[in-house]
């Protein structure tokens, strides 16, 4: 191998403290599974190999990453769970030849930066071992840092094993190593596990390091919260929370403005283009990118879209896998489900539901209607009320409204049909055959009055 960076991923853990059935490095953070943020934050620093230790049971973890990162990841299987140390030892097959240095990073610290890694690096080259610490408000439950009486680092203490004394030390290891490589698996291959756990502390590196007479550093990072691992719901919150702020103001840095950003939710996938305005209440997860000058919401809710410039997506819309044109106008209370697109100053109003449709440019829907499988031309008008029956029990559809169409209120489009361009519709009408262009069509029952009929009753 010829790379002098690599780094091990713990997530074999089974987090019991979230008490749940699902893998803990799984919970999302602002809609991304949380080991998602280390794996990514190595992968962008450089390092390579990137290997992710999991567990036997882990095959949720394993399809995660296989979907999300493909080759660009290894794997490896703590087949026991017999500690830390243990899992850095099952990732030594993965990286048979490496030569440089390792970096330990566990797969619950979503929050971390990489300025931290930065700071570690550099560290990095004058130490065959460096560990980042912090001075958490509350260091109840981590590993105390022992240094001796000049400032040196000594030895890590787990919270289980540590007497009074040792308990009141406010500086705790922040999980975060890099070590020289392949002593390290020379090291780990020789620690014991008498310990209150029974498990090999990956912890008791720096004294094997000091014992070998290796330069070792412990390096104090300031911000506590965004380096410790989450632990349980309570820790999950507060890291969403706080990266959740960060990718406000991430987006108000580049231009756009954010109303309300405590009230606002994104995730590390969204990108919004400057001069966009984003209302209170809005919700944005997966892969979203907005063009610049938009507007959206109050309550907008957006995932997985692509909005090109000067749309406006009113308040409390919902739009899922969608694609919007230039100055097009959504809502408000209007839904894209998967497939829709909105075209070139298309208008999509109220209580208006559009599911793997087109709208051409300028065509509209205002009011009260559903739209699934259909392509809607240029211009056309449909008016309120209006369905596309596109499902007949057994298969989807399709319904054609040409350019320039007009198609009355509380109309049924029995699909497959097609309204030719410039055809009209009356309102009320129930299409099963196509209408030709220029055309009307008018299926309705004539109606029929009878005088005096309220007197008769």
């Amino acid at each position: 191998m010829t790379a002098k960076r690599a780094c091990v991923v713990l997530a074999a853990g089974d987090g019991k403290r979230m008490r749940s059935d699902l893998p803990k490095v799984l919970h999302p953070v602002c809609g991304e599974p949380m080991l998602t943020y280390p794996v990514e934050l190595a992968l962008a620093a450089g390092f390579d190999p990137v290997v992710v230790v999991i567990s036997p049971q882990g095959r949720q973890v394993r399809r995660l990453l296989e979907q999300r990162f493909g080759k660009r990841v290894r794997l490896a299987v703590q087949r026991r769970p017999l500690g830390t140390a243990h899992a850095v030892l099952a990732a030594r097959r993965q990286l048979a030849g490496f030569s440089g240095q390792l970096a330990i990073v566990y797969g619950d610290v979503p929050l971390l930066e990489r300025a931290d890694v930065s700071a570690l690096l550099r560290a990095g080259r004058s130490a065959s071992l460096v560990l980042l610490t912090c001075r958490p408000d509350d260091p109840s439950g981590y590993g105390r840092l022992v240094r001796d009486e000049r400032g040196r680092p000594r030895r890590i203490v787990e919270h289980r094993d540590a007497d009074a004394a040792t308990r009141r030390i406010g500086e705790v290891n922040a999980g975060l190593y890099l070590v020289d490589c392949p002593w390290v698996f020379r090291a780990l291959a020789r620690l014991g596990r008498g310990n209150a756990q029974g498990e090999y502390y990956l912890t008791d590196l720096l004294e094997l390091a000091r014992r070998r007479g290796l330069a070792v550093r412990a390096l104090e990072r300031p911000g506590a919260r965004r380096i410790l691992g989450v632990n349980d719901r309570l820790q999950l919150a507060e890291a969403e929370r706080e990266l959740n702020r960060r990718l406000c103001a991430r987006l108000q840095r580049r231009g756009v403005t954010i109303e309300d950003p405590a009230s606002t939710w994104l995730g590390p996938r969204v990108s919004v283009g400057r001069d966009s305005v984003i209302r209170p209440g809005c919700y944005l997860r997966g892969e979203v990118k907005i063009g610049p000058r938009c507007r959206l919401g109050p309550g907008a809710v957006l995932s997985d879209c692509r909005l090109a410039a000067d749309v406006e997506v009113g308040a409390w819309c919902v739009l899922d896998s969608c694609r919007v044109e230039s100055g097009a106008r959504l809502g408000p209370f209007a839904r894209l489900r998967p497939g829709a697109r909105i075209g070139r100053g298309a208008r999509v109003g109220n209580f208006v539901e559009v599911k793997n449709s087109r709208l051409g440019p300028g065509a509209k829907a205002n009011h009260l209607t559903y739209l699934g499988d259909a392509d809607i031309g240029e211009g056309a008008n449909v008016g309120a009320g209006t369905i596309t029956c596109n499902y007949d029990g057994v298969h989807k559809h399709r319904t054609v409204i040409g350019a320039g169409a007009f198609i009355g209120s509380n109309t049924e489009l029995v699909a497959p049909v097609t309204v030719g361009r410039d055809a009209v519709v009356g309102a009320g009408t129930t299409v099963t055959s196509d209408v030709p262009d220029e055309a009307l069509a008018v299926s309705r029952v004539r109606q029929k009055n009878l005088p005096g009929y309220r007197r008769r009753r």
